[in-house]
């Protein structure tokens, strides 16, 4: 399958000589969100994490975006994604309760600090070089 016709398989997007244009432009969006999709029920992993995997160890603040802009769009599994540190990145109080329920729902524990026991529910995805 070329790499055109998976997206629009995968992301319901068409080529450029489709009657739309592909929504996901550049690769890096593409490739994260792959790597968000891939995210196993009851895991979590970081958005640096998703970064390197998609090729821009760099680019945690572009995860946060993609997340940000095409998870409903795309059914993104969003709360499977914590900061560096396990914590919970969602900045208002409702955000943070939903994303936690949603998580304590597939079974990942939250310790005391407030963070994720990444020893038992990180998920790493390969790095692109």
């Amino acid at each position: 399958m070329s790499h055109v016709a998976y997206q629009v398989k995968a992301y319901g997007v068409k080529d450029e000589e489709g009657s739309e244009k592909a929504q996901m432009k550049d690769g890096f969006t593409v490739r994260a969100v792959e790597i968000i999709r891939s995210i196993p029920y009851g895991k979590v992993t970081t958005y640096g994490m998703i970064a390197a995997g998609a090729g821009n160890p760099r680019g945690a603040r572009q995860v946060a975006r993609i997340l940000h802009s095409c998870s409903e769009k795309y059914g993104l599994p969003w709360h499977r994604v914590v900061n560096r540190n396990g914590g919970i990145s969602a900045r208002s109080s409702m955000g943070y309760v939903y994303q936690r329920s949603l998580l304590a729902e597939e079974g990942v524990l939250i310790g005391a600090d407030g963070n994720i026991l990444f020893a038992e529910f990180l998920w790493r995805p390969e790095e692109k070089g």
